[in-house]
């Protein structure tokens, strides 16, 4: 049947109502959704396409005691390119001086750069990575080149700036300097200074608009943010540089002699309690060493005969002993039960006095002394000992601090021998910043003062806080016994059978005491025997203004262990070079200082920092600190690599200062 015109104008008709009805229908729905839930779709496209991102803002400033940077907060800068928002006429002039601007900064040819904005520009890239990581003065450099210098909008600058935190001193001091870091889930990992003052040095975040563009990147919007950040507050620590190094490179060449694993070094004032240096070194599988961990105050382990002064001070207190209170050590070794404690000379030392017995470390007569003094209340003993603050932790603000263990009779691992062990350092367990407060309470005749790495918090020139002494308790002893001791401690360096007696000098007086601990002496494998060596004491031996402790971990027993052998040197050199460098002590003639390679290094960088320069020094052979100090103060940014002393720099010698933005130090 023939289809009629009419028909088909019929069928049209229709198909037209039903689209117009259609229409109708998306219309009503539009404006429905418009009038109803518009904001609400409004918001979230806008949530979906811009976005609020905080800004970090400048930690603070770590300082050491004297104002040299310990860390510090730089800024380093990201340069992107948006193509779209640069009209065609100002890319065709300025894209080739761009370029060679580019080249001349980076070190990449120009062609490289015309090809990488020309691509952006035909692909329409708004986020093209053009440099990354500049300080201020090339970022303020880059701002001024051709195109880029028109802004945002027109040059298509897009800036983005984050903050990374810089150790002048590189290497030395790390784990005591420290970090604070935050994880994606805003939870905090806090070590040394820097973690346990963040609160002071993170400072307040700011807030910046930015959109999302390609490939789910952000795009600042303008150059304003916000909300402002508010930069941390600088914070004063009670570190002497000058001192941290001495005791570094002390350590340092130590642990090189006796191939050790690790060892720490503390430095103490005494009256206040300032630790004013502390270096932890571990051993990598390379054999190299660096700031692995921080041994002083967060690995506890048994004493050894350090702790006998401990226990003179508690049997002297108790009256179960004076110091010439007679023991029989006979041929150098007791059994008590069926363990024999010995001492390390053969044939023993006979009948000693107990000041004699202190002085050449007997382990008999100390053994002797304790169990048979307290053995009918060996609550006594530990109380006393509990009473002068030795089970109980320092309290310190850096986290990770070892737990002292002083066991009461009846707690899991005490026996029958736990006296004797305990008399001599062993069963019992301390950090060497926990000894070093014993041993400081000593020489402050019987105060013993927290430790305190903090002198002030400070934003510009205005004071938040200062952290002032703090005394744990302020007799551990009577004046009586702490003179007392303080002699016999005197005598262990200065008499000729004192077991410190080969760290004496004529030049400058010390006082303290050897302790040689064995490790792994539970394991009945010899090879797995090894030991702990230790010096801990003060200096001047006559009003001390200083204590000091040296642990070092497994040194090679084919080479030394013995405490004096192998941590007394440490101790004796930084002594001796605090005494040098202390204006208040003019006693000390360094005409007869031991400690030459060290004097030469002290006396080569004085030389040189007098000197002034229009070329490149020569600072091989320099210890770190001393070359990054000349360096740094000619204007040149200094990059170390190693710890030690410079083995090589990466500008020769007698280059032209002008001519040199940066040097490399190799140090070994």
């Amino acid at each position: 049947m023939p289809v009629t015109e009419k028909s088909i104008l019929t069928k049209l008709y229709i198909v037209a109502g039903c689209l117009f009805l259609f229409a109708g229908a998306v219309l009503f729905k539009l404006t429905s959704i418009q009038m109803v839930h518009g904001d609400k779709y409004k918001a979230l496209a806008m949530k979906r396409t811009e976005k609020v991102f905080t800004i970090a803002p400048n930690r603070g400033n770590l300082y050491s005691d004297d104002g040299s940077l310990l860390a510090t907060s730089v800024s380093r800068y990201t340069i992107r390119f948006d193509a779209v928002t640069v009209s065609d006429a100002n890319f065709k002039e300025n894209v080739k001086p761009l370029s060679e601007a580019l080249a001349k900064l980076t070190g990449k040819t120009s062609s490289y750069y015309q090809q990488l904005l020309r691509k952006a520009k035909s692909n329409k890239n708004r986020y093209t990575l053009l440099v990354r990581n500049l300080d201020y003065s090339d970022y303020m450099a880059v701002k001024n080149f051709p195109l880029l210098n028109k802004g945002p909008y027109k040059g298509g600058l897009i800036v983005e700036q984050k903050t990374v935190r810089e150790h002048p001193l590189g290497k030395i001091a790390e784990r005591s300097v420290g970090y604070e870091r935050k994880d994606e889930n805003g939870y905090y990992t806090r070590v040394g200074l820097e973690g346990a003052f963040g609160r002071y040095l993170r400072g307040v975040e700011g807030k910046r608009l930015k959109q999302k563009i390609a490939k789910g990147q952000w795009k600042p919007l303008g150059q304003e943010n916000i909300v402002e950040p508010k930069d941390g507050y600088d914070v004063y620590s009670t570190i002497d540089v000058n001192m941290q190094d001495i005791a570094h490179h002390a350590l340092l060449g130590q642990l090189e002699k006796y191939k050790a694993d690790h060892g720490t070094v503390i430095v103490m004032e005494t009256k206040t309690g300032e630790i004013k240096a502390i270096a932890n070194l571990g051993m990598t599988k390379e054999g190299k060493y660096y700031e692995r961990l921080n041994y002083a105050i967060g690995e506890s382990h048994e004493p050894g005969s350090t702790f006998k002064l401990m226990s003179m001070v508690a049997a002297l207190e108790d009256k179960v002993i004076d110091t010439s209170s007679v023991i029989d050590t006979k041929k150098g070794y007791w059994r008590i039960y069926n363990h024999r404690i010995k001492d390390s000379k053969r044939g023993g030392y006979g009948k000693i006095s107990m000041a004699k017995a202190f002085e050449v470390s007997s382990n008999t007569a100390f053994a002797k002394t304790i169990h048979n003094g307290y053995k009918e209340n060996p609550s006594r003993y530990v109380n006393r000992l509990m009473d002068m603050g030795l089970g109980t932790e320092l309290g310190l603000p850096i986290k990770g601090e070892g737990k002292p263990v002083i066991r009461f009779p009846g707690d899991e691992g005490w026996s029958g021998l736990s006296l004797a062990q305990m008399a001599y350092g062993y069963e019992v367990s301390m950090t060497p910043l926990q000894i070093l407060t014993f041993y400081n309470a000593i020489a402050n005749d019987g105060e013993m003062v927290k430790p305190r790495m903090i002198k002030e918090v400070k934003e510009w020139n205005r004071t938040i806080r200062k952290f002032q002494k703090e005394v744990i308790n302020p007799s551990i002893c009577s004046k009586e016994t702490a003179i007392q001791v303080q002699q016999l401690l005197k005598n262990v360096v200065e008499k000729k059978h004192g077991t410190g007696h080969r760290l004496y000098s004529k030049n400058f007086s010390m006082a303290g005491k050897t302790g040689t601990a064995q490790k792994n002496y539970v394991s009945k494998d010899p090879d797995k025997l090894k030991y702990i060596s230790t010096f801990a004491g003060y200096f001047p031996a006559d009003d001390p203004k200083y204590s000091c402790i040296v642990v070092i971990h497994e040194p090679d027993d084919s080479v030394g262990y013995y405490g004096a052998d192998v941590s007394g040197p440490v101790f004796k050199s930084v002594a001796q070079k605090v005494y040098a460098n202390n204006p208040l002590i003019d006693e000390v003639d360094m005409m007869n200082a031991q400690d030459e390679a060290l004097d030469d290094s002290y006396q080569r960088y004085y030389a040189e920092a007098q000197k002034k320069y229009n070329k490149v020094p020569n600072v091989k052979g320099m210890s770190g600190m001393d070359a990054i100090s000349i360096l740094e103060n000619l204007g040149i940014k200094v990059e170390v690599r190693g710890n030690g002393k410079v083995r090589e720099q990466s500008i020769s010698h007698g280059t032209d200062i002008n001519k040199v933005d940066k040097i490399v130090l190799e140090l070994s």
